[in-house]
């Protein structure tokens, strides 16, 4: 009688462990796979990415289908406030403790670097695609990174050489002073030089700088022919109103290196009419884009910028290759990332080794505004920039992995 007590007692037991085996397995197969989402929402570059951004990255993930490899999908989202140091301390505890698998990154290039170094030291997929600097595949990429929007490179290539072209030689700079303003200034010269241009001064300035009227005396003292504006968002906009109040537009041309749908918006066309700008990807470009962007006005209530664009697209370029290769594994992702063409209604092209997004760019000029024939319609296009010829080649990079 007591060794059928201990065996029932046994099977009892084993019984519950199997259970308790079972539903551990089931919890942990149940687990949501958490997509991040870290970009500025509050500051000079919320209305180009912000809280908007995310709704593109949902957007995609609700597209999917809202499970990854049989796993609910969920996404955090937070504000770095341009600031680096909460960027990757938020990266780091969402890696650490919510399981995350992928990060989007968004605006500020600081911000950006900081958040690719913890991808490197964790081993998660980022995509950055407001940071523009190009140090992101140069000198600091890292195995983890995609830089899938644009780049510092592209922007300089694309406008330097417009305006260039137009007769542009001399050039002043008014840039934000950190990782972004310097890298378009040293990318942007580059391109000047070589066009036999010369820059003949620069005036930097902090992000949400409130006055700009001692930076536009410089860049009017200078007797430069062109006004380089190395900056982006609500910086952008404030720039270009007080150079046009200054009388600056009236002897200098400008040329906006970072501009967004949005920036027009603010400004009107007709203070930004003729200005000429690059971007990766414009709402009205074709049927797709135009689908893609009447889904995102449904939500967001007004038209996507490229950084929308990209986000969405990112996110769902990460899904279909994890879904791909059947794993979260980020070594795996990333191999099959780099090896496989991308198309969508964003792009077409393909990763590089250096995690360079490799695509077309669009030379945009801003409509008159007897052009424009409704909200939004603000850009009419005025050539393709071939992403071979625009982004940085293989032999000027000061990327490591190509070795």
């Amino acid at each position: 009688m007591k060794l059928n007590q201990a065996a029932a007692c046994g099977a009892i037991a084993l019984g519950a462990i199997c259970a308790l085996g079972t539903f551990a397995t089931t919890a942990h197969a149940q687990e949501a796979v958490r997509i991040g989402f870290i970009t500025d929402m509050s500051s000079a570059y919320a209305d180009g990415d912000g809280k908007d951004g995310a709704i593109a990255v949902q957007m995609a993930i609700d597209d999917f289908g809202g499970k990854l490899l049989g796993r609910p999908m969920e996404l955090l989202s937070v504000d770095h406030q341009n600031k680096p140091d909460i960027a990757a301390a938020k990266a780091r505890e969402w890696f650490d403790t919510r399981n995350l698998k992928m990060l989007v990154g968004g605006s500020n290039s600081g911000a950006g670097l900081a958040m690719a170094s913890v991808a490197a030291e964790k081993k998660f997929p980022f995509f950055a695609n407001g940071a523009g600097t190009s140090a992101l595949t140069n000198e600091r990429c890292t195995p983890y990174t995609v830089h899938y929007a644009y780049d510092t490179v592209a922007q300089a290539r694309g406008i330097g050489s417009a305006i260039a072209d137009q007769g542009g030689k001399s050039w002043f700079f008014l840039s934000a002073d950190y990782a972004f303003g310097a890298a378009l200034e040293a990318d942007a010269t580059r391109v000047i030089q070589e066009k036999g241009g010369t820059v003949v001064g620069v005036s930097r300035h902090p992000i949400n700088a409130p006055d700009f009227s001692s930076n536009l005396l410089q860049a009017q003292n200078s007797k430069a022919q062109v006004l380089g504006i190395a900056n982006a968002g609500g910086d952008f906009i404030n720039a270009m109103k007080a150079a046009r109040e200054f009388g600056v537009t009236k002897s200098m041309k400008v040329a906006g290196f970072i501009v967004f749908p949005t920036d027009i918006k603010s400004l009107g066309l007709k203070n930004t009419e003729g200005l000429l700008l690059v971007t990766s990807w414009y709402w009205d470009l074709d049927e797709e884009s135009r689908a893609f962007a009447n889904r995102f006005m449904a939500k967001a209530k007004r038209m996507p910028t490229e950084l929308h664009a990209a986000n969405y697209s990112a996110t769902m370029t990460y899904l279909k290759a994890a879904t791909a290769v059947n794993s979260l594994d980020a070594d795996v992702v990333m191999k099959h990332l780099k090896s496989t063409p991308q198309k969508d209604f964003f792009a077409k092209g393909y990763i590089r080794p250096d995690g360079r997004y490799i695509h077309d760019m669009y030379l945009m000029q801003v409509k008159a505004p007897a052009e424009s024939k409704r909200e939004w319609d603000y850009y009419k296009h005025v050539a393709t920039l071939p992403g071979e010829q625009v982004f940085q080649s293989k032999e000027l990079s000061r990327c490591g992995m190509w070795k």
